[in-house]
């Protein structure tokens, strides 16, 4: 029996709250003989990276990590992991509402719609797709109203559908919580259990992938 390519399951949250890391964005500059550069981004997307050995905190959590690794067979599948630094649609510590992010407008015939996150504004803003939305965190709003029912969320894929399309020209927003899918980027979890009492950390790398 062959496993799923991704785990819907998320890394040990204690030890994810802990954890460091961030996006990384792959740009090649060519510098000419005039002193200008040329500048161009390898990949539309940010690509995160994270190292959750500085959330171990315990012998439990070393171990919880180590149970993780195996069922998720190391660098094999991937699986859920909350961004301690960004996992809401607002900003920063502010609560989820569902007017946090603008995923499309309706046109009367549209009933899907990918939830994203926008960094920045107008012309240089960034739109980020989350495929991995919280189940049970997500609040749709349609043209400056909240919205309890008439809507199911595919929680795998990120997508929100209406029982019935937006009408022409409706904002459609939404505010979530929402994970990272990543897998493990390394074929050995290195664990030494007096070097953890002397206070070395182990390190354990993620790194986001596109499930």
């Amino acid at each position: 029996m062959g496993l799923a390519s991704f785990s819907e399951e998320r890394f040990p949250l204690g030890v994810a709250f802990g954890a460091s890391g961030g996006p990384e964005r792959h740009i090649e500059v060519v510098r000419l003989a005039t002193g200008f550069e040329t500048r161009n981004q390898r990949h539309r997307h940010a690509f995160r990276r994270y190292d959750a050995g500085s959330g171990v905190k315990s012998l439990a959590d070393l171990g919880a990590v180590l149970a993780f690794f195996e069922a998720r067979r190391g660098k094999l599948v991937g699986f859920r992991f909350r961004d301690p630094f960004d996992h809401r649609s607002g900003p920063y510590g502010a609560p989820v509402t569902p007017f946090d992010q603008i995923i499309g407008t309706g046109d009367g015939a549209t009933r899907s719609f990918a939830l994203t996150k926008t960094y920045g504004s107008g012309a240089e803003a960034y739109v980020r797709p989350i495929a991995k939305p919280v189940p049970g965190t997500v609040k749709p709003g349609l043209a400056g109203a909240a919205l309890e029912a008439g809507f199911t969320l595919e929680a795998a894929t990120g997508r929100i559908t209406f029982a019935t399309a937006p009408t022409a020209g409706a904002a459609v927003t939404a505010g979530f919580e929402f994970d990272v899918p990543v897998r493990f980027d390394l074929d050995q979890l290195v664990l030494n259990v007096r070097a953890f009492e002397a206070g070395e950390i182990p390190s354990i790398p993620l790194v986001e992938i596109r499930p």
